[in-house]
Order: C-alpha cells, then sequence, then structure tokens
C-alpha cells in the first residue's frame, strides 16, 4: 500500500491554513515559486522564508501558518530538492559557535548569584537554531507523522551525504522524546479492525509477507492474537505490529504455524505464546528503542486473558546469518564450533546446497554450531549482538533459548537464514536482568541447550 505524506499534510494544511490549498506559497504578499529541483535561486527563497519563521513576526499563530506553508512546498520537492532542502538545514541552522563561546566565557566570570542565569544561557546557545522549525512542524495537525517521514528520508540520505547526519541527529533526539513509552497505547487488531488498519497490517508486515485476505484472517483467527502500537499524535499510523499464535510448546517451523488449513489450536490449553512477527511500521523512528516495554505490555495483556500460559517466546529469523558465513575468512572460521567440519568438504559452497548435498549429516551439524556461535557473538570491537533481530530481543531482556533446523524454507528464509530460526525465550522475573546485563556488559543469556553447541 502506498502512503500518503502529501495527503496527510494537506488535511492538516486546510485546517490551519486560511483559504486552504489556493493560499500555499503566499507569504503576506509574496507567492514560494520554487522548481521542484530547488536551483540556488530558489535557495535563498526558501532560506528567507526560513528566517521568517524562525523569528516569529506576528507571533506563534503566524509562524507555525508559515512553517505549514513551508512543509507543503517541501513535500513538493523533487528528491534532488529536498536534499538541497535539508542541506540547508544542516548546513544553517545549526549552533552559532560565537554565541557558545560568549555564553561560556560569561558563565566563567558570572559570579555566585548570576551562574544559573548563566548556565540557562548556555544551554539555550547549544541548541541549534534549526530546533525551533521543527517543533514549528510539530505544532500543525499530522506534523509528527510529517517529520517521521522526514527523518525516515535523511536515514537515506546520510548514507550519501554524511554531512546531513547532525540533522538526523537533532531530529531523533526530538522524536525519542515526543514518543515516550509512557505515551503509546496497545490496540488489538482483529478481523473486524477497520479496513485501513488491516490494509496498513498487511503493508507493513516486514517478517512473513501476508499473501492475501484468507492469510490474514488465519493470522487474526481464533488461536490468534494481533496487537499495534499506537501514539496519540499519530492515531491513524501505527507504529508496531506483533503477531502472536497461541500453542503448546515452543514452535519450531514458521510454515506450520501460518498454515491456513491446520486445525484452530485449544487456547484454553494452550502454554505457550509465540511472538512470530515484530514489525516497525514507521521507519522514521529506526533506532529510538522503546525497550521491554513492548513486549512486557503485550505479555501483561495475554496474561489478563490467558492465565494459564506459562512461556513467552519468539520464533524469530537469523537474517544475518547466510552474509556472515559467506563472508567470514577461512581462516577465522577453521577456530570456530563447527567450522573446521563446514571447510572439510572443498570446495567452499554456500549453506543451501550444502544442506541438499549433504548425506552424512555433517553439514547440518556445522551449520547449526556455526550459527550459534554467529548469534551469541558480538560484532568486533562492540557489545552488539552480531544478529540484528537477536540485538533487538536482547535488549529487551530476552534468552537465546534454542536454534530450529529448516523452520523457515521459504525463499527469503533460506537465502538469509539458511533455512534457521531461533526461539527468543522471554522469562518474565528475569528479563530486567539480562536486559542490563546485555545493554551494559554485552552478556547474552543463552539456555543449555546452546551452550551444548557452542562446545
Amino acid at each position: 500500500m502506498q502512503r500518503q505524506p502529501v495527503s496527510i499534510f494537506e488535511r492538516a494544511f486546510k485546517k490551519l491554513v486560511s483559504g486552504g490549498l489556493e493560499s500555499v506559497g503566499r507569504r503576506g504578499s509574496d507567492i514560494l515559486n520554487i522548481a521542484e529541483d530547488l536551483p540556488e535561486p530558489d535557495v535563498a527563497i526558501v532560506k528567507e522564508w526560513i528566517d521568517d519563521c524562525l523569528a516569529e513576526n506576528g507571533g506563534q499563530v503566524e509562524a507555525r501558518k508559515r512553517a505549514a506553508l513551508l512543509g507543503r512546498a517541501y513535500l513538493k520537492l523533487s528528491v534532488t530538492g529536498r536534499t538541497r532542502f535539508l542541506g540547508l538545514l544542516a548546513e544553517y541552522y545549526g549552533v552559532h559557535e560565537g554565541t557558545v563561546e560568549s555564553a561560556i566565557d560569561k558563565w566563567h566570570n558570572a559570579k555566585a548569584n548570576e551562574k544559573t542565569e548563566a548556565a540557562q544561557a548556555l544551554r539555550k546557545a547549544l541548541i541549534p537554531s534549526r530546533t525551533a522549525l521543527l517543533k514549528q512542524f510539530n505544532g500543525v495537525p499530522s506534523g509528527v507523522k510529517f517529520l517521521v517521514d522526514m527523518r525516515e528520508e535523511l536515514l537515506r540520505l546520510c548514507k550519501e551525504y554524511p554531512e546531513l547526519k547532525p540533522l538526523e541527529t537533532d531530529l531523533r533526539d526530538l522524536l525519542a522524546t515526543w514518543f515516550d513509552v509512557g505515551l503509546l497505547q496497545l490496540e488489538e487488531i482483529s478481523w473486524n479492525s477497520s479496513g485501513a488498519m488491516l490494509e496498513k497490517l498487511i503493508a507493513y508486515e516486514a517478517v512473513h509477507a501476508i499473501k492475501s485476505w484468507s492469510d490474514l484472517k488465519n493470522r487474526l483467527d481464533f488461536d490468534r492474537r494481533c496487537f499495534a502500537f499506537i501514539h496519540p499524535n499519530m492515531p491513524d499510523e501505527p507504529l508496531i505490529f506483533v503477531e502472536v499464535a497461541l500453542v503448546n510448546g515452543l514452535a519450531d517451523n514458521v510454515q506450520k504455524l501460518l498454515d491456513e488449513h491446520a486445525p484452530t489450536q485449544d487456547i484454553d490449553k494452550a502454554d505457550t505464546a509465540i511472538f512470530y512477527s515484530i514489525s516497525n511500521a514507521q521507519k522514521g523512528l529506526a533506532g529510538i528503542s522503546f525497550g521491554n516495554f513492548l513486549i512486557k505490555q503485550v505479555v501483561s495483556k495475554l496474561q489478563g486473558e490467558f492465565p494459564q500460559l506459562k512461556q513467552f517466546a519468539t520464533l524469530s529469523p537469523v537474517p544475518g546469518f547466510r552474509r556472515w558465513l559467506e563472508k567470514t575468512p577461512a581462516n577465522e572460521l577453521v577456530l570456530l564450533p563447527g567450522g573446521e567440519q563446514w571447510l572439510s568438504t572443498p570446495p567452499p559452497r554456500n549453506p543451501v546446497q550444502a544442506i541438499q548435498e549433504d548425506k552424512t549429516g555433517a553439514q547440518q551439524d556445522a551449520i547449526m554450531k556455526l550459527a550459534t556461535t554467529y548469534l551469541c557473538s558480538s560484532k568486533s570491537g562492540t557489545s552488539r549482538a552480531n544478529d540484528p533481530v537477536g540485538h533487538f530481543h536482547l535488549s529487551n531482556g530476552a534468552q537465546v533459548a534454542r536454534l530450529n533446523w529448516m523452520a523457515d524454507t521459504s525463499e527469503k528464509g533460506l537465502k538469509q537464514s539458511a533455512g534457521l530460526m531461533v526461539n527468543y525465550l522471554y522469562e518474565l522475573p528475569k528479563i530486567v536482568q539480562r536486559s542490563n546485563q546485555y545493554t551494559s556488559q554485552g552478556i547474552i543469556s543463552q539456555s543449555s541447550n546452546i551452550k551444548k553447541l557452542l562446545k
């Protein structure tokens, strides 16, 4: 489903600006006529417009109107034009070094009774001037979504234009403040939810694509639960979707779990809740952590409805495993559990080919050991787990509980994970301790089964 950022802002625009879209571009008696690629002469026009917004001539209400007009103009720019617009904010509207140095001098020279005022002035000097404009965008209805989408674009552009990174950092810090976990609302999604919400669930599912409406209905069946996290400033745009299956024991195969023709489970006898998909619906919020709040909220909701549940775990992909296996040099692999076994039959080949040709089971054993090493190791020079999905669950206080062979035989599952999936176990009394140990010391909690594979 295509997202429509322009229409979202248009709705806000009609509420805020007298005359609606017909008055787009007017600043007093002027008209904001800029080309979509924002050539150099138009950069000067936009800069003047930004200066007017920051000066708040005519008061805050007028400044918000100008910000709405400016945001509307931004949405109509091409990729080149938006890059230049963002570059303008990054280059000219940061922290003014002279002002900071002057504030530091005043703080150093302030008398005891003047220190507090001098410190406040220094704090103010350290705030980039563009922050005020970003807050004006936030004040417009649907402005939060506008900024979330702007950061998504910044994250993509920063790879090519690193000079945009300070702007992206400023925006991330603002969004982290606005998206405090205490403000998030948990909403259960069912087959009776609005069509718009169901379409968003299909569009944003990032782990196991929803192939049809019957597939979706199966995921919302009697023995399944689905939840969305909503922010009050973005009521129509979910932040995260969490899909859960109620089963007996740890699930070990996602195709069986999603089989539309499988019999429905007796949920009164289910003892395990399996989180089989957690999808971030807003790429612009990447890197903004909601902590173990997310898992705890869903667990609390499930416990209230199904007090007999004893286990809460995931069935998760291992998306970085094949890339890691194929890029790690042989002289490093041979030192790892299963490495010598994996390299013993030349020439080196990809895991799927090795599995298909394996007659003795030796390659399966080698791959399982190597995958376990990958899951329980950190990136070089960091305390962050190799696998991005693993990092998320370990940060939230999970344990690496079990590795499952040929648990995802889809094309994507074989390509990324060599068909492997892992159960991360959430033991409620230990979540906080494990989360703290991982985030502060890089300690990865492992079950006895996992430890055996590492020997």
